[in-house]
């Protein structure tokens, strides 16, 4: 379907977004007007942006799609992708990021997606959750085109979040301080959000946020969607109330960031297709060096470049997974940064690198205490977490 040299239709990686949450009440949207224009109007916009990471159209950069046609949709609807309101009188603000997102693919099929094999949706963040929302509206409107032969595909980079319990419980003020849940519930009403109808059919009335998070809504999709998704998502922290600043991690925060790991695992592990580092980070599809991180001695690009075959073949011959061509990659090992191959971390305050060891010091990582845990000596404990194992 896509590139050089495999002939047919283009293959159009569409990015909704590089991230930018959203805003759920007037206090919020204005102040985020204020200071954060370029996410709510387009007036601030550059005339070019150079595309990086998936985006790129070099292959050292992006080795399997750098040649295929790339659409870029900057996120300025502060609502998910799900908005379908007009600015009214009672609204000083329009949220309409799933209208957006429709009236992009309208223009697109005169543009030449009609003739496409594939079209994969892929989002970063808010766009991750706005592809898991939209994947299958866009291939329902496509179909109803009568535009059959294209298939959708969804790539949601840091868009799986948890509607776990907070580390600390603090009051809905802001973006950052609101429980995820309380957030999207004010967002939906704020911004007349609307969600598939297969996922709003799985729960009640006044239930539709449910289906902004991840595990709820993907068991819901027919669409073939790749998950990506840090185990330490720093986004998932914020919103949790797990500051990582200068001071050490207490105790608490410490078991909590570790337990946080387990269950975003937990909820990957039926998930087909998905590439889950255990690394404290944010988003990483339109990052130059999301080549260099691997799960399990695989790159992101080469997951997806498998993830891509199987469903070539899995189209022409029942289902066998390709052999030493793994799509489902969740890393095992237990803390932030065990995985050798996470991006580097820095200091805030010095900008100094830090290594594995550093930074689990610095988290208040206790080894001696950990190595007695485990049955280990401190030193092969050491030796391990530098090595990844």
């Amino acid at each position: 379907a896509a590139g050089a040299g495999q002939g047919g239709g283009a293959l159009s990686p569409l990015l909704p977004s590089p991230g930018g949450w959203y805003c759920f009440n007037r206090e919020n949207c204005d102040t985020r007007y204020e200071t954060m224009r370029r996410l709510m109007s387009s007036s601030e916009w550059p005339a070019t942006r150079v595309g990086t990471g998936i985006l790129s159209s070099q292959p050292e950069e992006n080795p399997h799609w750098w040649n295929a046609n790339m659409v870029f949709i900057p996120y300025c609807s502060s609502d998910v992708w799900s908005g379908a309101s007009s600015k009214s009188e009672k609204n000083e603000y329009a949220f309409m990021g799933a209208l957006i997102i429709q009236e992009v693919i309208k223009e697109l099929v005169g543009k030449g997606l009609s003739t496409a094999k594939v079209l994969l949706l892929a989002g970063s963040s808010a766009g991750g959750t706005g592809v898991l929302l939209n994947v299958d509206r866009v291939a329902e409107q496509l179909e109803e085109m009568g535009y059959q032969g294209i298939q959708v595909r969804g790539l949601a980079d840091s868009g799986w979040f948890l509607d776990n319990k907070q580390y600390r419980r603090t009051d809905c003020i802001d973006t950052i301080t609101c429980a995820p849940t309380e957030a999207i519930r004010r967002g939906i009403r704020y911004w007349n959000g609307i969600v598939p109808e297969r996922c709003k059919l799985q729960f009640k009335e006044g239930e539709e946020w449910n289906c902004f998070f991840g595990y709820k809504i993907y068991p819901t999709l027919r669409c073939p969607v790749f998950v990506v998704q840090w185990l330490f998502d720093e986004a998932q922290l914020t919103v949790d109330n797990v500051h990582l600043t200068g001071q050490p991690v207490q105790e608490g925060q410490w078991l909590y960031i570790q337990n946080l790991g387990r269950e975003l695992r937990n909820t990957l592990k039926d998930v087909t297709a998905s590439f889950a580092p255990a690394c404290l980070s944010h988003e990483i599809i339109t990052r130059n060096h999301w080549t260099d991180i691997q799960v399990k001695g695989t790159s992101l690009p080469r997951a997806l470049h498998c993830w891509d075959r199987s469903l070539h073949e899995s189209n022409r011959n029942g289902k066998a997974p390709l052999k030493g061509c793994p799509v489902h990659l969740i890393d095992s090992c237990p803390w932030p940064h065990c995985n050798p191959s996470c991006p580097t971390i820095r200091d805030q305050f010095t900008g100094q690198e830090m290594n594995v060891i550093q930074f689990l010091m610095h988290m208040g990582f206790d080894v001696q205490k950990m190595a007695q845990q485990q049955g280990l000596e401190p030193s092969k404990l050491l030796g391990m977490l530098s090595s990844g194992n």
